[in-house]
């Protein structure tokens, strides 16, 4: 009988009656469960796929069903104690052993935990043995968790959302997240937002920070486009986690927050919860509005320290017009470094000069005229050199940086409104019944605040009209054939 390495997911072929075997694949000496049925094999085997995918929930449950059989499988016990604490088994590139993480962190230590007392009882001579080996092991990892996480300083808000697609690109929900990110940091808030807060980390290095954060943060909003986002394996690893401390009597709010899908389709788990729709004008304010509830209304606004004025005589900035002058005509041209070097020598002038910072990032950007700014493809509020422009700009400029962002925005709103038009008539255009026709009106009447939306819903009036038409004449010709 075969069963998979828990491991690798190799195949194993242990000796009749063994409770230890050696994988032929990634060399690791692990333990095996009671193999007396296919029932069971099938069992663990499922189980364990799940577990190695890293979703713990879904195999927990399938161990909690194995020892509803026999409640005496040592194997079962310990496999719901690697969930519980999310152990993941990786290569060590050094020895080529598979070696433990810890992708759930707990405060409780492992050799408290019920489940690995349990699996001790019911275990051999040497099953026993393997499981204090890797128990050791993983609460070392755990102690260097909790010792990290320790020094972090309290989150406020957690942002919970899914990064990249299955084919590695940025998700919608990454943009979204993003957003409120910002939003949230310059209203003063520790927002956990692991684009940002993880950049310079390992991956096998995140579960401090994570822990850290999922167990200070007064809120978790989860923010997503698709039901399949929501559930994707860490996003849900995420907020499970997360609801888990708030049925445990953690003081604790989590915030779904969806767009461009039914709310029927968000996870079963959050039915209790009032969900947010991101389309809905306002819902950005009225979000921070309650975070601010509930995170504490006494946080201060982030604020910038302020800087003393740089006082330049006469021949200073003409200099400084000068370099300026130059950047700008360099940009014209498309000498992107020429114009960089321009801008920071007039900074090593002047470093609160907002121009300097608009044309460094106009050389990043590869613009040439500032006119130009409002038909980038994407926004570049987030860029270092726009929000250093922005700390040092006067009103108009400020104005004029936040209008060109805005304006891309908007543009790119409605070619996306536009995409979903386009769809929806070339809907129309194959609808054969009413039912159909609905169907696209139900499309059309999402596209809040897309101008086009009721010419299109006049053509699907117009077309059920000539469905109901084509009918009525189908009816009579009929009639007039049988009389």
């Amino acid at each position: 009988m075969l069963i998979k390495c828990k491991m690798c997911g190799g195949d194993l072929r242990p000796a009749e009656n063994a409770t230890t075997c050696e994988c032929e694949y990634c060399g690791s000496v692990q333990t095996i469960p009671k193999l007396d049925n296919e029932r069971r094999l099938n069992l663990y085997d499922r189980a364990n796929h799940f577990r190695r995918n890293n979703e713990y929930d879904k195999a927990m449950g399938i161990f909690e069903q194995i020892l509803q059989d026999d409640r005496t499988d040592a194997e079962a016990y310990w496999s719901l104690v690697l969930c519980r604490y999310g152990i993941e088994y990786v290569e060590d590139p050094a020895t080529g052993k598979r070696i433990p993480t810890v992708n759930r962190a707990q405060f409780t230590s492992i050799f408290a935990d019920d489940d690995y007392k349990s699996a001790l009882e019911y275990a051999d001579s040497v099953q026993k043995g393997i499981y204090e080996t890797e128990a050791k092991a993983i609460d070392d990892i755990q102690k260097g968790i909790l010792d990290i996480s320790k020094k972090e300083k309290p989150f406020d808000v957690f942002i919970c959302y899914k990064e990249t697609d299955a084919e590695g690109k940025r998700t919608p929900d990454s943009v979204l997240a993003n957003d409120l990110y910002h939003q949230l940091t310059r209203e003063g808030f520790k927002v956990f937002f692991s684009r940002i807060t993880l950049e310079d980390k390992l991956g096998q290095q995140y579960e401090p920070y994570i822990f850290a954060a999922l167990n200070s943060a007064k809120v978790m909003v989860v923010l997503g486009t698709k039901p399949e986002y929501f559930n994707a394996v860490w996003v849900k690893n995420e907020w499970s986690r997360y609801l888990k401390l708030i049925k445990g009597g953690a003081n604790k709010t989590l915030v779904p927050a969806y767009k461009d899908m039914d709310p029927y389709d968000l996870p079963e788990e959050f039915s209790h919860l009032q969900a947010q729709d991101m389309s809905k004008l306002g819902f950005m304010q009225d979000l921070i509005r309650g975070i601010k509830k509930i995170a504490g209304d006494e946080k201060p606004a982030a604020a910038q320290q302020p800087v003393a004025p740089i006082i330049m005589d006469a021949p200073m900035k003409a200099n400084l017009q000068s370099l300026l002058g130059r950047a700008f005509m360099a940009l014209e041209d498309g000498e992107w470094e020429k114009a960089d070097d321009f801008c920071e020598q007039a900074l090593n002038q002047d470093f609160q000069n907002a121009r300097a910072y608009i044309g460094k990032l106009m050389a990043e950007l590869h613009v040439r005229r500032e006119s130009d700014l409002p038909d980038q493809q994407q926004t570049f509020e987030d860029n270092g050199n726009c929000q250093k422009a922005l700390r040092f700009a006067d009103e108009a400029l400020k104005a004029q940086l936040t209008g060109a962002n805005a304006a891309i925005r908007n543009r790119r709103e409605q070619q996306r409104l536009q995409g979903l038009f386009n769809e929806a008539m070339s809907a129309l255009a194959t609808a054969g019944t009413v039912e159909d026709v609905q169907a696209v009106m139900s499309r059309l009447d999402a596209l809040t605040g897309y101008q086009d939306a009721a010419r299109g819903l006049k053509a699907c009036e117009e077309k059920i009209e000539a469905i109901n038409s084509a009918a009525y004449d189908r009816a009579n010709d009929m009639m007039r054939q049988e009389e």
